[in-house]
């Protein structure tokens, strides 16, 4: 009985203390940053900005340990633009809202579209995208031709999405379709159901539908089921001041290039994939692959580079066949030409082992001439582009955009001046002369689409 007495006292005190500390430091918080005080003003003086978001290949994600996704590096520019650290906090669709109304984070930016209902609960930025409403369904399914074909119709969706409102429109309007709605299920996956025939319809914004369309091909994108709308982020409904810092971040964003490099990054032609060769890129991932995949690990190992990148380029070249011959006689897996393999030493570019490591030790001798670009990324686009055409022909291409005050460091200048060195009216006053520019901004774009597959891929 003393046992039992004591040891509730101390479980009794333990309560108390705590309770006297969380006391405590909710008296230090309001005397040190006051009740007062605006988001805003919140933010700069702790120095963290907090993201509401949800896990999806389309907002934020992580890939080899790193956070990414086209949402997450918006807001990480724009928590430069405050000059804070960025807080990401993912609480499920389905909560988002209630988080930003309880202040647990300070925005949410998940791809959300403005709706009328939406509008009610929270106010939105500026837009940065206009997509549009698609229906989704398997190539061995007939699609809807039309909204009153709907009828009958069973549609999956995630509860709580512009989907969900857009099909009880149309319902209300006298279609009678069927829809299930799914709980903190992100699109991806419901697109995932439908390539694998586990549901037949879902719904999806045409950004989303033709970038899982990389990952699964056998998906159709259907018709449009709604007109064209607008994603913008979210803020509280009385936030004013944090709404303003959000337009002008998005002003500026828009005037200094910033919103278009990171949408050109993760949705830059996303609609002229061919279905036919990402389904053949898919299967030769497994058959042909396993082959070099140690090879081609082993080889990007030693100059830094990301395996799964290297094997894009190789899928790109010669889509993992070491006899390949192109027209211009260059061979072999990484089509290496004779004046190359000799530079790398190397004796016969048609064995794989040989052709990949002369060719991704060229590439490497091309990235550490972009040294000077600072950005990891934008590095090794230049770098594949000089793999292509020649990095003669991409310096042209440099000093034909500093002429016209481009950015000489950034990507999509480059996808700008490389195909002019096809006009005369530029090319007379290069070094280099001619060159079929427009091919290497094809290449790298193709090389983009296999990584971010294979980035999303279980790799045998």
């Amino acid at each position: 009985m003393k046992k039992f007495y004591m040891k509730n006292f101390i479980l009794i005190n333990l309560t108390c203390l705590l309770g006297f500390f969380v006391f405590l430091s909710v008296l230090i918080h309001n005397k040190e940053f006051g009740s007062d005080l605006s988001r805003v003003e919140r933010i700069k003086k702790t120095g963290v900005l907090r993201l509401i978001t949800n896990n999806s290949i389309n907002t934020y994600y992580y890939y080899n340990g790193k956070p990414t996704g086209f949402e997450y590096d918006l807001a990480r520019e724009f928590a430069n633009f405050l000059n804070v650290d960025l807080d990401v906090i993912t609480p499920g669709w389905n909560n988002m809202f209630s988080y930003l109304e309880q202040g647990k984070g300070d925005f949410i930016a998940a791809g959300l579209a403005i709706t009328k209902d939406r509008l009610e609960k929270v106010n939105f930025s500026i837009p940065y995208m206009t997509i549009q409403q698609h229906i989704v369904h398997h190539k061995l399914v007939f699609g809807p031709k039309n909204i009153e074909d709907l009828a009958f119709r069973t549609i999956h969706v995630r509860r709580g999405t512009s989907y969900q409102s857009r099909l009880e429109e149309i319902k209300k309007s006298g279609v009678n379709l069927n829809y299930i709605l799914h709980d903190n299920i992100p699109t991806g996956e419901l697109i995932r159901m439908v390539n694998d025939r586990e549901i037949r319809f879902t719904v999806a914004d045409n950004n989303i539908a033709y970038l899982n369309q990389r990952y699964y091909p056998d998906i159709r994108i259907g018709i449009p089921i709604q007109k064209k709308e607008s994603l913008a982020w979210a803020v509280n409904k009385n936030d004013v001041k944090m709404l303003e810092q959000i337009n002008k971040f998005f002003l500026y964003a828009n005037q200094t290039g910033i919103l278009k490099q990171i949408s050109d990054k993760y949705y830059a032609n996303i609609e002229d994939s061919d279905p036919f060769d990402l389904k053949r890129f898919h299967q030769r991932l497994k058959t042909r692959l396993p082959r070099y995949k140690k090879l081609i690990i082993e080889e990007s190992i030693k100059y830094g580079f990301d395996w799964k990148l290297l094997a894009a380029v190789v899928y790109q070249e010669s889509h993992f066949n070491p006899n390949a011959k192109s027209f211009t006689n260059v061979r072999g897996l990484m089509q290496v030409t004779s004046v190359t393999a000799e530079e790398m030493g190397v004796k016969n570019r048609l064995l794989p082992s040989q052709s990949i490591k002369a060719g991704i030790k060229y590439l490497d001798k091309m990235v550490k001439k972009f040294d000077y670009i600072k950005d990891d990324y934008e590095r090794i686009l230049f770098a594949l582009a000089s793999y292509n055409i020649g990095y003669g022909h991409v310096t042209d291409a440099i000093q034909i955009g500093k002429k016209m005050g481009l950015d000489e460091t950034k990507w999509q200048n480059l996808k700008t001046t490389l195909p002019l060195l096809s006009k005369s009216k530029y090319y007379k006053k290069t070094r280099y002369g001619y060159a079929r520019g427009w091919e290497p901004v094809q290449y790298v774009e193709r090389i983009l689409t296999y990584f971010d597959i294979l980035k999303q891929k279980e790799i045998y």
